[in-house]
């Protein structure tokens, strides 16, 4: 039986893609912060990412089974909306330690129990490969990070039997978006430096997210991942059109473009 270890998974797409495993055969061991009821070939390990000692913890309380794990899947993460120059220094942080770090935790800690031939399955987003927006740039940092980890990680681990594979989504309809919306919206409440500038932002944002998928889709998409014997490095769906000829334009136009959006009456 094959043996998947996901972060996040009380969130829409690790939730989702915990059922799929296990309804294609697979034995699922869930980390998350947030506790979720465990059920036939799920078992699930309170843990916090940002935590060393917490994910040492879960790793302990699952080698002592013996379980040897095939796949690790990142789910977790922290999609937030803010500005650079306005958001305290702890969200700063914190979206980075679960974004980035808890990433790198994950993997270091539970690398001794990967079966030889492993895939490690990072979730990133459409935005790593992009420029960043206004007001997602502590999210578009911390995507872009995990890509370049991911990509160093897969350089180093090919060389020990292991495979590491990116998935790049766009807009995913989950709680974690909808979290993000309402941080949205207290931004454009709250911001003194950029009232005007947010409410337009808000309006892009609304028509983007209109265009997300069930977190259902990511869960296939996964599957199909561990099912190939050599997968793609990189896997993207979902993909903004805009964004991305947004993207690839000349760096004076696509703020010139931003700014005359964002600022006109």
């Amino acid at each position: 039986m094959k043996t998947a270890l996901i972060t996040g998974v009380s969130g829409g797409m690790g939730f989702a893609t915990a059922k799929e495993l296990i309804a294609q055969g697979y034995e699922v061991y869930g980390l998350d912060i947030h506790v979720v009821d465990e059920f036939d070939h799920f078992h699930f390990y309170q843990t916090d990412l940002r935590s060393e000692s917490s994910v040492f913890a879960s790793f302990q309380r699952i080698r002592m089974l013996g379980v040897g794990i095939d796949y690790i899947i990142h789910l977790a993460g922290i999609y937030s909306l803010n500005s650079l120059v306005e958001m305290p220094e702890q969200d700063y942080q914190r979206i980075y330690d679960i974004n980035v770090n808890g990433v790198y935790r994950v993997n270091k800690i539970f690398l001794p129990i990967v079966n030889q031939g492993g895939k490690i399955i990072i979730t990133t987003s459409e935005l790593a490969a992009l420029d960043p927006l206004p007001f997602t740039g502590i999210y578009g940092v911390t995507k872009a990070a995990l890509d370049k980890y991911a990509y160093s990680l897969r350089m180093e681990l090919q060389l020990l039997g292991y495979q590491v594979v990116v998935i790049r989504p766009g807009a995913v309809s989950t709680g974690l978006l909808d979290t993000s919306t309402k941080e949205l919206d207290r931004f454009t409440e709250n911001t003194t430096l950029y009232s005007y500038n947010a409410k337009k932002f808000k309006e892009i944002v609304d028509k983007v997210e209109s265009r997300k998928i069930p977190p259902e889709k990511i869960a296939k998409l996964i599957y199909k991942i561990t099912t190939k014997k050599k997968p793609r490095y990189v896997y993207s769906i979902n993909r903004n059109v805009s964004l991305i000829l947004l993207s690839a334009l000349p760096k004076r136009l696509q703020n010139y473009i931003i700014k005359k959006i964002l600022t006109s009456k």
